[in-house]
């Protein structure tokens, strides 16, 4: 074979290499850096410039490795049904070390989808890593989540459906409300939400017209708040401003949580307080703007008791 032969070939298997890079290149598409989505524990992702882009909590029943696994996805309609799940690890198994997120290894919150019925409870985990607990549950579609910290791990949130067959109906949409009544308390919210942006929310505690100055602690704090998404349930679970005992921290009337929302929608939320030995559960809807959180009134709504443990 001559020089030039030799050239062509050359020249032939060249263009033959390159024209598979970009073909290449056209199916796996630009490479570009990534940014690891950080992990919060009490929120439903933030973004340094408007609303959120990352994945809000509770929506996957499995995430990191972790699988919520109910023993039973169906129960029958009663006041202390028995409920029993694992949290499947990376491995394949239940998991059986967890770190303690707010006095408890584990913290269950059931609602049905209609946002009635909502309870807050804290199973028992057997040395084999099943959990157990009972709830009380009315027909209709529940949505069940479990917030934990597996040893070693950073803080999740998973949520499972759980049906309840029986005769339905389900519940009317509330309306916003800002002012919630349980069991001879009277529960106000200040504060607004908007999406992609923290928002100072205080809620003030009053019976008989007189103001709550001695809330019990409750899980380590005054005040426990969990606010669901209309439409997806997606989680934020968020707890109060200050810390028991660093002397500013005051038992009531008020107690001010710091949360973000990522999206202009409705949201529900529960607030779960303790007085004289009780816990109770004050209830209100607030539908998120785009604009700056600012304080603020609204119409009038109810509230009802709920069991947390």
């Amino acid at each position: 074979m001559n020089v030039t032969a030799k050239l062509l070939g050359f020249l032939i298997a060249l263009l033959a290499v390159f024209g598979g890079a970009v073909g290449v290149g056209r199916v796996v598409g630009p490479v570009a850096p990534t940014t690891a989505a950080s992990h919060g524990d009490m929120d439903m992702g933030k973004s340094e410039e408007g609303p959120s882009t990352t994945m809000p909590k509770g929506l996957l029943v499995s995430q990191d490795g972790y699988t919520f696994r109910l023993t039973k996805t169906t129960a029958s309609p009663g006041t202390e049904v028995s409920v029993v799940f694992t949290i499947q690890g990376p491995d394949g198994r239940p998991v059986t070390h967890f770190d303690e997120e707010h006095e408890k290894r584990l913290h269950l919150i059931a609602i049905r989808r209609d946002f009635s019925g909502f309870q807050h409870v804290h199973p028992e985990m057997a040395s084999d890593g099943t959990w157990s607990t009972t709830l009380d549950l009315t027909a209709g579609q529940w949505r069940l989540f479990a917030d934990f910290k597996a040893t070693g791990s950073d803080a999740v949130t998973l949520g499972t459906d759980l049906g309840v067959p029986g005769d339905y109906e389900p519940a009317a949409s509330p309306a916003d409300s800002r002012t919630a009544t349980v069991d001879g308390y009277t529960v106000t919210l200040g504060g607004n939400l908007a999406a992609g942006r923290e928002a100072r929310l205080t809620l003030t505690v009053t019976r008989n017209g007189r103001p709550v100055t001695d809330l019990q602690p409750y899980l380590g704090a005054y005040g426990h708040l969990v606010a669901l998404r209309a439409g997806d349930l997606a989680y934020l679970h968020v707890h109060p401003e200050g810390t028991l005992g660093d002397g500013s921290t005051k038992p009531g009337p008020g107690i001010v949580f710091y949360t973000e929302v990522p999206s202009s929608a409705r949201y529900h939320l529960y607030l779960n307080f303790k007085h004289e030995g009780v816990v109770r559960t004050a209830t209100f809807t607030l539908t998120a703007s785009g604009g700056t959180p600012s304080g603020g009134s609204g119409p009038t709504g109810g509230g009802h008791s709920g069991d947390a443990h």
